[in-house]
């Protein structure tokens, strides 16, 4: 059995002007410890879609299953990371942000903040325990909300976008840090990004969805060494068979 089952999924919205599909007859499985990745292009449902999986969103039609069990509403088995920088407790600090599910659990302090602290180090950021989001940069935020995500120990990491608000030296640092992260925890995870050279670099595979209304089109298995090198002839020939499928044309 898979770890994760997406069975036929359906969302349907009901808006003022009338109802609206925002995703469609998605399926789809992951494995136990598996890094994937879903692209498409944007209003596909690829955000919409990862919050029916983390159950913040029921289905209209179709079910999740997580571990064999229904999804029928959020859990804490599965850690969510956003794209907005806004999603961290501003009067916290990065410890205090992190060993917030820890908290809610009712973890002694003592032990939350030793989980904290662990990491805090796993993203190279346990010099900055003490620090407000505010004293830190939007990379080290998200390395922040990265690590508060872990430190309840979910067994599903779900990122949407998590890098595309940053420039893209500090994008490309946190791609490798967070490639580097999934080897050491071996959590499974489920990856939102419109950025194709980004879901090469950290997939096992890849989920292309169709436009709106948004269904799964193929899945790409990427069959590439780690650490991988964006550089190298094999890299950028799986960026150009990502790129057809969506329907864009390969820079060059």
């Amino acid at each position: 059995m898979a770890h994760i089952e997406i069975r036929d999924v359906t969302l349907v919205y009901d808006t003022p002007a009338g109802r609206v599909v925002g995703v469609e007859g998605a399926s789809f499985a992951i494995e136990e410890s598996e890094f994937l990745c879903i692209v498409g292009p944007s209003g596909c449902g690829k955000s919409t879609l990862l919050n029916i999986i983390a159950g913040f969103l029921p289905p209209t039609t179709g079910e999740i299953r997580i571990g064999g069990k229904t999804v029928s509403g959020y859990g804490m088995d599965r850690g969510v990371v956003f794209q907005d920088f806004a999603q961290l407790f501003p009067w916290r600090t990065a410890l205090g942000n992190v060993a917030f599910g820890l908290e809610m659990k009712g973890v002694p302090k003592a032990e939350r903040e030793a989980v904290a602290r662990r990491q805090l180090k796993l993203v190279k950021l346990d010099k900055f325990a003490d620090s407000y989001p505010h004293h830190l940069s939007g990379g080290m935020q998200q390395r922040v909300a990265i690590a508060r995500a872990l430190a309840y120990n979910p067994a599903v990491l779900l990122m949407d976008e998590p890098f595309a608000a940053l420039d893209a030296l500090t994008r490309d640092e946190m791609q490798r840090l967070l490639a580097d992260v999934w080897r050491e925890t071996r959590k499974t995870v489920i990856y939102v990004t419109h950025n194709v050279a980004e879901a090469v670099y950290l997939a096992d595979r890849v989920v292309v969805m169709t436009p709106h209304p948004g269904t799964v089109k193929v899945e790409v298995p990427i069959e590439l060494e780690r650490p991988r090198d964006p550089l190298s002839v094999e890299f950028l020939d799986y960026q150009k068979l990502l790129l057809r499928h969506l329907g864009q044309q390969a820079p060059g």
